[in-house]
């Protein structure tokens, strides 16, 4: 039952097609048994729990600007699918393989491998719309209909296998399948008719959303053309649910009869796709070489080109070559006043000893866009570097804004401790470090650092009761996963 159940869950990658029509069918809701399965409440804690389980696996890609803008499409998307009311959660795994899967909860998740394959940000939002509409349809849930409620442990149990195997198709069939005969395997993966489903379904969502809906069709090709001409075997996402070329071909006629957006250059996605490369790649050379060589290519955009140099600046920081980072940066700065180039150049001067120069650039960013998470991050980790108690307590008031939208961002937390230590807060300090272990998959740990806090004798009522409630509700998901706190 454990690998039935974790094969339906961890088979959740998609392969894609298309629909030809965008508008959404608002039909009235009859109610489904497969919709019963998690509650509203069960899934969003499963989300949760999925998550930090990835980050004590320290898996996912955490950097703001990478995240960010993957969570920005694939809420773009949501809100233009047919069940714009159910949660998601957007992650990027850190894993060199064209992948990607969709879990109960909502949380879907893009590997790296597969975004450094995309030519472009369609053909990402088409492999996104395609595992939204594996969970706007329940195609999970009615997988699992039939077999007891699903729990918390034994899905993170079998994640923990596949991600230890490296996230390969072979890795998720070893884990789960574990012996068990094909026939028995075949009864739960995906049907065909689910697949062409979530194809039909997810190039509408790709259309409403305003991306060129061609872009479905143009990945799967693009990965095609490349394993034949190196004669290797198919990409995992392609080895996990083959693609025929009569479904490609109906990807490609289903997009031709929608409207195509307007035109777009797709800087922030190249821009994206280069840092993510630059900070990746396992040596700063390496990033290097593959960004000179991309830029002789005949066919390259003005858009294009800037994000190579964006890129080679960040992998030259990483190199230690500052001067030539920072010219690179300037000249970019000269043509176009982009967030990211900010954001990097300030990164630049504190990591060179220009600290004054790195807060004054990020206060200016911080003040013309309040509220901004990535620039917020940033500027109050700039604020942190000289230990000083007063920036320490300017660091903590920007960072207590961001947690009321960003509670689940174990970095934010991070940061808040150390500002409120340096700012002479120890209670809230050990509190918001208590909360980052809990986020990175600590529980345990979390809940051994607030009993140490509460015992103290110089807590007030309120703040007494405060960590007593948030200790309880630790020790009761322990008890939720098998894992009694004594």
């Amino acid at each position: 039952m454990l690998l039935r159940l974790a094969l339906a869950l961890l088979t959740a990658c998609a392969s894609m097609g298309s629909i030809a029509q965008t508008e959404r069918l608002d039909l009235p809701d009859m109610g489904a048994s497969a919709d019963s399965i998690l509650s509203r409440k069960e899934e969003e804690e499963y989300a949760k729990a999925l998550v930090r389980q990835m980050r004590a696996y320290e898996v996912l890609v955490e950097d703001p600007l990478i995240s960010g803008y993957f969570e920005d499409m694939g809420y773009r998307l949501a809100s233009n699918s047919d069940r714009p009311d159910k949660s998601f959660t957007f992650v990027v795994l850190d894993q060199p393989v064209v992948n990607a899967f969709a879990a109960p909860g909502g949380v879907i998740a893009l590997y790296t491998g597969l975004i450094l394959a995309a030519d472009d940000e369609n053909e990402v939002a088409g492999v996104l719309s395609h595992e939204i509409a594996h969970i706007t349809q329940l195609h999970l849930y009615r997988a699992l209909e039939n077999q007891q409620a699903m729990t918390i442990p034994i899905a993170l149990a079998m994640l923990g296998l596949v991600l230890a195997g490296g996230g390969s198709a072979e890795a998720i069939q070893g884990a789960v399948i574990g012996g068990q005969a094909a026939a028995q395997q075949a009864q739960i993966f995906f049907t065909r008719q689910n697949e062409y489903e979530a194809d039909r379904i997810g190039i509408a969502t790709l259309s409403r959303a305003g991306y060129d809906p061609a872009g479905m069709g143009e990945f799967f090709e693009k990965m095609g053309r490349i394993t034949r001409a190196m004669g290797e075997g198919p990409p995992e996402y392609l080895r996990t649910h083959p693609v025929s070329v009569s479904r490609i071909a109906e990807a490609d006629n289903r997009a031709q009869n929608m409207p195509k957006p307007p035109p777009s250059d797709g800087k922030d996605f190249y821009l994206v796709q280069a840092r993510l490369r630059a900070l990746t790649e396992k040596t700063p050379d390496t990033a290097l070489q593959w960004f000179e060589h991309r830029m002789d290519r005949a066919d390259i955009s003005q858009a294009e080109t800037d994000a190579l140099f964006y890129g080679r600046a960040i992998a030259l920081q990483r190199k230690g070559q500052f001067d030539e980072a920072r010219k690179l940066l300037r000249n970019l700065l000269d043509r176009d006043r982009h967030i990211a180039y900010e954001l990097q150049l300030a990164d630049l001067d504190l990591e060179s000893g220009q600290e004054a120069a790195a807060i004054e650039r990020l206060a200016a960013l911080y003040h013309t866009f309040p509220g901004n998470h990535v620039i917020s991050m940033q500027y109050a980790d700039a604020l942190l570097h000289n230990r000083d108690p007063g920036q320490a307590e300017t660091a903590a008031v920007v960072l207590r804004q961001q947690l009321l939208d960003h509670s689940q961002d174990p970095r934010l937390y991070e940061l808040y401790g150390q500002a409120s230590n340096l700012a002479g807060d120890s209670v809230r300090a050990k509190e918001a470090i208590a909360e980052s272990y809990y986020l990175r998959g600590g529980i345990h740990e979390a809940a051994m650092q607030l009993q140490e806090l509460v015992g103290r004798d110089d807590l007030d009522y309120y703040e007494r009761a405060r960590i007593t409630s948030r200790i309880n509700e630790l020790r009761l998901e322990l008890a939720k996963l098998g894992l009694e706190e004594n």
